[in-house]
Formats: structure tokens, C-alpha cells, sequence
């Protein structure tokens, strides 16, 4: 009967092939997500630190487990990747080749838009990589549907552009003109005209905090609410004039590159920059920010590209061989590099911060890349050039599944009402733009300063009264310049001298006071000696 009842749990544990790999993948994938190999718990004497960490280690199992179901069932889709065999390299393979391999639907997004009387073209995608504005050197503005490859509307201001930049959708966005900056309605009608910023640089928009930065020809740092269009802060950044200028995604800090190979962090509430750093011997041409924050990647005029770890603000690697124009890092990491008429794209295999040759694309000869941008949540590259824009795939380079909450590319015109309301009441004031944002909400370490004992503040006191008798005075015209008015301007100094230090005078006073109320106390008739203050 026992024999029978073990084989009846047998039965209940063997389960169906499917969910016997189902369970198999499971565990794959909630190993990745363990942080490593549990403690050691029986090696621990004391129960309570004991039960803590038993109560912790189980939590954190529960939380891979969580993560591993939602990677199964709510993130089906992979990343892209490119493969070789043997000895063939990655960046030898050509778009051709890839057009090849790829569906219909993925090979229409490579493509060479030419424009050769508007160029060098500038570009920008929307947080859900849904639409892509486009701006051209010459005064041509176009804003286009990447869904179906529509235009939406162009038009021409017929003055120069040097930068465009979506706002918090697809419905706004603004452009640095030859004299002021401009914000323009998706339908192409001018709604502002912001002429406190002068001849703008660069713009760039920060989503969280709903403000407009940007930079103009005499190096003067500008931010401004669009909700209320007031000007939050213009701050002066003392460096010269500036055309490289970033946002950090992770905690909104904006970073400008120099002349004289510094980058500099700020943020609106502070008039002098949170961080210098002396990246380059020479001119920085292009800062570029990892989507975590940690990393970021400059170039110089001497031919090298740097990866810095923005934690310990340390350089983490040094890319030799070519002057990047233009940097631009993916949603999953590749960092893309462009000078002249060429793009490479450099991938982290290693996933320590070793960047190398991912993929390679030569332009067509004579086009002089402007400005290069990955195209969110999809494996596609943007290359604004002199001739137009142009369109190639790099596998592996956009995150496969979108989370609608945050960026939806399909969302219809009620749903993007409402995310505007949502953003509008969680839009975060330029007080919380710092290095590190964890610290919000995190208690203020107190800043109680250990007072110097009584010795000490004497021995500073006599050295100060000493610094003030030994004071020179000036020889002034005759009647100015008596014994007695030397004599007194110097009693003068010493007193100066002696009330920065008014904690040894109260305690002399309190001092005499207790001696004056003792004597007085002793002096007092008996009736009321009841009524003295004892000590």
C-alpha cells in the first residue's frame, strides 16, 4: 500500500513536455536575475540577524521569480543580433547583405532621402520612435510618420536652422532659427517666438521636467518652462561659445562640451556647474549619455573617442583612430560614431565596458554626416547628412518590447490626451535635477559641527589680539597721525579682534553674574535667604 501511495506522487510530480521546458526556461531565466549565491545561514550564531536574512533571501527569490515570469509571458519579443561563422567579422558585413536577410517589413526601413539644396539636416525622434523631425540647414522643417512613411507636413522658414527638438509629443516641437527660437504646432502654425534665448545653438528638451534648454552663441545656458513659459534660470557658463551639448536620460543634468577639452554638468538651480571634467587636450566635438546614466562618451579634435563611468568619473576606455563628429548611444548600448562620410557603430560584447567594431557604413562619397541618432524601439540608425537623411539597420540596437505606459507607438489621439494629462500632474520641479537622484526622499545627514574646546578658542583669541597689535598704520598728513589716535585705533583692533570670539564673553559674564548672585545671596537677611537661588 505505501509502494502504491509513492508512485501515486510520482504520477502527481511528472508533468507534460511543454510545461516541463516551460519550467526548465523559468528557472533559466530566474537564475539571471538572483544575485548570485545565497548566504550562508547556518554558519550564523545570532538567531535574529539570522531570521533577517532568511526573511531577505526570500524576498529576493520571490522578486526573480516575478522578474522571470514577466520576461516569459509579458516581453516575447528578443532583441536582434548579428551572427557570423568563423573568421568573419561583424563589421564586414554590408546593408545589402542585410537586406537580404530580413523581412519586407524591416527592409523598408533602409532608405537615402536626398535633399541636396536644404542639407546638412539635423534630426530627432519622439520618446516612442513613432515620428522623426527633421531640419535642415537651409530652412527646411519636415516632420514624418516612420510608421507607414508619410509626410506629415514641411515647411520652409527661409532662414537658418541649427537645431530641431521634439517636445513632450508629436504634437509640438521646437526650432533654433538664424535669430530666436521658434516652437511650431505639429500642423507647421508658429505658436511662439522665444527671443530672451538670442541665436540658439543647440536645443534640447527634458521630458520629466517639462523645460527647454538650450545654448547659445556666447556660451549662455538657458532653461524654460513650456507649461507656463516662464525662463527658469540663464546661467553664464564663463567657457565660451558652445555648438556640443547633451542630457543625461537618468537624472536630467545637461552637460556642455568645450573648447578647451572640458565638459561641464548643470543643473538650473546652480550658477556654477556641478562637475568639470578635463575630458581632451584639445576642442570637444560630441558628448553622448548611455541610457543608464553611468556612462558617458566623448570626442575630441586628436582623433579618440572615451568612455567615462560618470559614478567614479574616471575614463573606462580609449577609443584610438578616429575624430567622431557625432555620438549617439542605443537603448541597448551601441554607441554610434560619425566623421565625414563614414558611420561605425562600436557594441559592448563583453558587457564590462570593453567597446569595440560592431558594424560599419560608408556613405556615398562627398556626404558629410551632421548628426546620427537610433531610432527607439527599433533596430534602426537615422544619419542626417549634407545631402538628406538616411536610414540603416543595426541589429541589436533598439529594445524590442515598449511598455504603452511609457512610450507607445500605436497610441491613438484619446490615449495621448490623457498621457499629456498624466505627465503634466507627475512633472517633476527643476529643484529635483542632481547628480544623484536617489538622494529625493532620503534623510539629510545632520551637519552638527564639533565645538572647539575652551583652550582652544583662547589660543585663537591670543593669536588674533597679537595679529592686531601687530598691525602697521599708515602714516597719515599732519594732525591725523598723533600718538593718542594711533594709541586708540589700535585699542580698536584689539576689541575688533576680541568680539569674534563672543562665546568666552558670555561665559565670563555668566560667570560674574553667579559670583555677583552668591555674594548677594550670602549678604540677604535669613527671612529671605529661603527665596536665593541655589545652585
Amino acid at each position: 500500500m505505501e509502494v502504491a501511495l509513492e508512485d501515486n506522487n510520482l504520477m502527481e510530480k511528472v508533468l507534460p513536455p511543454d510545461e516541463q521546458e516551460i519550467d526548465v526556461e523559468l528557472e533559466a531565466k530566474e537564475k539571471k536575475y538572483l544575485r548570485g549565491e545565497g548566504a550562508n545561514l547556518e554558519s550564523l550564531k545570532d538567531k535574529k540577524l539570522k531570521t533577517q536574512l532568511a526573511s531577505r533571501e526570500k524576498l529576493y527569490g520571490k522578486s526573480a521569480k516575478a522578474a522571470a515570469k514577466i520576461e516569459k509571458w509579458l516581453l516575447p519579443a528578443s532583441a536582434g543580433y548579428l551572427e557570423t561563422d568563423g573568421l568573419e567579422k561583424t563589421w564586414r558585413i554590408k546593408q545589402t547583405d542585410i537586406a537580404k536577410e530580413v523581412d519586407l517589413l524591416s527592409s523598408k526601413n533602409q532608405y537615402d532621402i536626398v535633399l541636396p539644396d536644404f542639407g546638412p539636416y539635423k534630426l530627432d525622434f519622439t520618446a516612442s520612435g513613432r515620428h522623426m523631425l527633421a531640419g535642415g540647414r537651409k530652412g527646411h522643417l519636415a516632420l514624418v510618420d516612420m510608421m507607414n512613411m508619410n509626410l506629415i507636413k514641411e515647411i520652409h522658414v527661409r532662414e537658418t536652422v541649427r537645431d530641431v527638438a521634439f517636445l513632450h509629443n508629436d504634437q509640438f516641437f521646437a526650432a533654433a532659427q538664424k535669430k530666436y527660437s521658434y516652437i511650431y504646432a505639429r500642423d507647421g502654425t508658429e505658436l511662439h517666438c522665444l527671443k530672451e534665448r538670442g541665436p540658439v545653438a543647440r536645443l534640447r528638451f527634458l521630458k520629466n521636467h517639462f523645460l527647454l534648454a538650450s545654448v547659445n552663441k556666447i556660451g549662455q545656458l538657458h532653461y524654460q518652462d513650456v507649461t507656463y513659459g516662464d525662463m527658469v534660470a540663464s546661467i553664464r557658463t564663463g567657457k565660451g561659445r558652445t555648438d556640443v551639448m547633451e542630457v543625461n536620460p537618468y537624472n536630467g543634468v545637461v552637460a556642455l562640451g568645450h573648447s578647451g577639452g572640458t565638459v561641464t554638468m548643470w543643473k538650473p538651480t546652480s550658477q556654477a556647474p556641478l562637475v568639470q571634467m578635463q575630458c581632451h587636450p584639445g576642442p570637444v566635438s560630441s558628448v553622448a549619455f548611455h541610457p543608464n546614466g553611468h556612462l558617458m562618451a566623448t570626442s575630441g579634435k586628436e582623433r579618440k573617442v572615451k568612455i567615462w563611468d560618470l559614478r567614479k568619473f574616471e575614463e573606462v576606455q580609449t577609443i584610438h583612430g578616429f575624430h567622431a563628429k557625432t555620438l549617439s548611444f542605443s537603448q541597448k548600448g551601441l554607441l554610434a560614431a560619425g566623421t565625414g562620410s563614414f558611420v561605425q557603430v562600436l557594441g559592448d560584447s563583453s558587457g564590462g565596458g570593453g567597446y569595440s567594431r560592431y558594424m560599419s557604413h560608408s556613405m556615398v562619397k562627398g556626404y558629410q554626416v551632421e548628426k546620427v541618432m537610433f531610432r527607439p524601439y527599433e533596430d534602426v540608425l537615422g544619419i542626417g547628412h549634407s545631402m538628406g537623411w538616411s536610414s540603416v539597420l543595426i541589429p541589436g540596437s533598439g529594445e524590442p518590447n515598449f511598455d504603452s505606459w511609457v512610450a507607445n507607438p500605436f497610441e491613438t489621439s484619446k490615449q495621448r490626451r490623457e498621457k499629456e494629462v498624466h505627465l503634466l500632474l507627475d512633472k517633476l520641479p527643476p529643484e529635483t535635477i542632481m547628480l544623484d537622484p536617489s538622494k529625493i526622499g532620503a534623510m539629510r545627514p545632520s551637519r552638527r559641527k564639533e565645538k572647539p574646546t575652551r583652550g582652544e578658542i583662547e589660543a585663537e583669541k591670543e593669536v588674533a589680539i597679537e595679529a592686531a597689535k601687530s598691525v602697521e598704520m599708515k602714516k597719515k598728513t599732519k594732525g591725523r597721525n598723533k600718538p593718542s589716535k594711533r594709541t586708540k585705533k589700535k585699542k580698536e583692533l584689539v576689541e575688533n579682534a576680541k568680539k569674534t570670539f563672543p562665546e568666552l564673553e558670555e561665559k565670563n559674564i555668566a560667570g560674574k553674574k553667579r559670583r555677583i548672585g552668591e555674594d548677594a545671596a550670602a549678604e540677604l537677611p535669613t527671612s529671605l535667604k529661603r527665596f536665593a537661588r541655589k545652585n
